[in-house]
């Protein structure tokens, strides 16, 4: 049986299955070993992880813990609670129509990000109004469908991490400052600090940061430094608000105070910082690496609610979720009819009746026309039984499904 327990009982023994958080948030190769050297458990203890998944099946057990089913049933409490309607903005076009925009804005907006952070790992300043200039874009995008260049550059290539990363979570800061109802100014702040969040990696030697595998630990700690560097960089420009310097160093911070440089936690972490905390880790852990694959964007929303007590703010959390929805754009479901199709939008009723673009009978094994379903429409009896790993049905094309491509034949 699984159980989740709080990493201060590991004990030799317990067979590990699981860390409970990001996989950049640990230095370890695997996740999932029989624990027979205590120095393993004290470096989980020192990376930070406060809760782990052990195997009772497979290793020693302990009365402290959650079993699988208790912790999905509190997801789902969690989720249930963001399942609302997220605020429309007005003048919203359909995601249909802004994909293409968003993925030009997406292309020229890596572009210009390569040249600033080129430029800053040599030593030159950043300055502020030409930076703004690029949220600008990013933001009028957002304006016209939050979701749509939110979903594109969410497919990064691994080659293109360092930078579409930071295109991305400037698009997520920006989607979440309208969920929050900033204002203005504030709004423009969020997405600066999302854009420039991870300045300091590029004081990073580019064989550590490029690494196409698990970071030594000497190599982590290398890391780690990037957000101080990445301040004192900011710091070096010109128009740099403090809002954004303040981001800079401390969105790795958690509510828990497990995080870092500082180890702050609660209300001593900046309400932007918080934004960043979860944009940046939904961004990485939905991103493919060189040595791990993104994870499914509705199971990285299931991992983050299953963290969120210790790592996030639970408002901020909250509004992230309506931002991207509980089965964000490109998911694949499968429906209680057995057929699986991929999430195209959200519904303006509840984010657990997106529009689905149905293409496949999981009776039959077999392609169908696809057929758009709006799960929130009159008279719709359809919902949504689960979300399914595209890699397991082999289906190469739900990105191109729900971008509008013609789909490839199975």
């Amino acid at each position: 049986m699984l159980k989740r327990i709080n990493a201060r009982h590991l004990q030799s023994g317990m067979h590990l299955h699981g860390l409970c958080g990001s996989w950049m948030s640990h230095p370890f190769w695997r996740a999932s070993f029989l624990l027979k050297d205590p120095k393993d458990i004290r470096r989980i203890l020192d990376s930070g992880i406060k809760e782990v998944w052990i195997d009772t099946g497979k290793g020693l057990d302990v009365d402290p813990g959650q079993s699988k089913e208790e912790v999905e049933a509190q997801i789902d409490r969690e989720l249930s609670a963001a399942a609302g309607p997220a605020a429309e903005l007005p003048g919203c076009v359909p995601l249909s129509e802004e994909v293409q925009r968003a993925a030009k804005t997406c292309a020229k907006s890596k572009d210009a990000v390569i040249s600033m952070f080129q430029e800053a790992r040599m030593g030159k300043a950043i300055e502020a109004e030409s930076a703004l200039e690029l949220v600008e874009e990013i933001n009028a995008s957002i304006l016209r469908n939050q979701r749509a260049l939110i979903s594109i550059a969410r497919l990064k290539r691994a080659d293109d991490y360092t930078y579409m990363h930071s295109v991305a979570v400037c698009g997520l800061m920006l989607a979440l400052a309208q969920q929050l109802k900033l204002d203005q100014q504030q709004t423009r702040e969020a997405g600066l600090a999302g854009l420039l969040h991870d300045i300091g990696k590029m004081a990073i030697p580019l064989q550590v940061l490029n690494k196409p595998g698990r970071l030594t630990d000497a190599e982590f700690a290398l890391i780690k430094t990037h957000p101080e560097a990445g301040r004192k960089m900011l710091q070096e420009g010109r128009g740099i608000a403090d809002s954004v310097l303040d981001v800079c160093l401390h969105h790795h911070e958690k509510a828990d105070a497990g995080g870092y440089p500082q180890q702050l936690g609660g209300e001593g972490i900046s309400r932007f910082a918080k934004m960043c905390a979860v944009c940046d880790v939904y961004d990485a852990v939905t991103s493919d690496r060189p040595y791990k694959k993104g994870w499914d964007p509705a199971e990285a929303v299931r991992k983050m609610a299953e963290w969120s007590h210790s790592h996030f703010h639970n408002s901020v959390f909250q509004a992230f979720v309506k931002a991207v929805g509980i089965y964000p754009v490109g998911t694949l479901v499968r429906l209680q009819s057995g057929r699986l199709g991929v999430v195209m939008d959200q519904s303006g009723q509840s984010l657990l009746t997106p529009k689905v673009k149905v293409f496949f009978s999981t009776k039959s094994q077999a392609r169908l026309a696809p057929e758009i379903i709006d799960l929130a429409g009159a008279g719709c009896s359809e919902t949504i039984a689960a979300h399914e790993d595209p890699e397991k049905w082999h289906f190469p094309d739900v990105q191109e499904l729900w971008r509008g491509a013609e789909p490839r034949l199975r």
